[in-house]
């Protein structure tokens, strides 16, 4: 596949645009963990992200009703989320269902191959995302930074990826630079930096990269102050966007003078 297209000037950006619709945001967010309801909301208002992600799980368990009502007061797109699940079996009850509740085609696949790491199940993974493309559903895959996995999404129709920086919830940021980067440069669809991300700067550096958005949960709902770590990182995911349109300068082996010497004073040429 071609490499995504090469950065242009930052004004010229288009929107995020997945499975043909428009986002006004490159930032998804999680709403789990937060110290309560009111501080979700904040954040929330705080970040403006274009998805927020949801589980039916939660939605089923005690208060359910009242953290459905809080998603319709938000006001943004719902994500619902197959988490929890380790079957594909599962996977697809939980996704028609969640297509129910929530009333979107919407889904994030999860499909957990390992309870210790939360690592994907990436041997039934596509099989997972084929048959809910099939049903109809707009496929959002967590998945590792495997490319040969990640092309396997997409020949099932998967149009857009949701690979990992790091397992969910350790907040370490890019543990593979490389492969995420390869990654970036081997597959033209969006791509979508999902779990791991622990600080603004790691969305930041993601964007760099040329990823098209980046979803957080832990990083935020865990910060000391999440409202103020929302907006933080809504302001690093603009920032790194703007920084890949601009296109960075290459790295260099050896230094490179910034002022030029012509026209030195002939003492300081001594």
């Amino acid at each position: 596949m071609t490499r995504v297209p090469d950065p242009v000037a930052a004004t010229d950006d288009a929107p995020l645009q997945l499975y043909g619709q428009t986002f006004g945001s490159r930032l998804l967010l999680g709403t789990s963990r937060y110290p309560s309801p009111a501080v979700l909301q904040a954040a929330v208002q705080a970040a403006q992200p274009a998805m927020l992600t949801a589980s039916l799980r939660r939605q089923g368990a005690g208060g359910g009703q009242a953290f459905w009502q809080l998603l319709q007061a938000l006001a943004r797109p719902v994500l619902p989320n197959t988490a929890g699940c380790h079957g594909v079996q599962e996977v697809l009850t939980t996704a028609q269902m969640a297509r129910e509740v929530f009333g979107t085609p919407w889904i994030k696949l999860e499909l957990i191959g390992d309870d210790y790491t939360l690592q994907p199940d990436t041997l039934n993974l596509p099989e997972a995302a084929r048959l809910l493309v099939r049903e109809g559903f707009h496929v959002l895959p967590y998945c590792t930074e495997d490319l040969v996995l990640c092309q396997r999404l997409l020949d099932v129709g998967c149009q857009a990826l949701m690979p990992w920086a790091a397992p969910i919830g350790t907040g370490r940021g890019p543990v593979n630079p490389y492969a995420l980067r390869q990654l970036r440069e081997r597959l033209a669809v969006p791509l979508i930096v999902d779990a791991g991300l622990g600080l603004p700067s790691h969305a930041c550096q993601v964007m760099e990269w040329g990823y098209d958005a980046v979803l957080l949960n832990t990083a935020v709902a865990l910060a000391q102050d999440p409202v103020a770590m929302a907006a933080a990182f809504a302001e690093a995911v603009r920032a790194g966007r703007r920084a890949f349109r601009a296109g960075a300068m290459r790295a260099q082996d050896q230094a490179q003078p910034s002022t030029p010497v012509l026209g030195t004073p002939f003492w300081h040429q001594a």
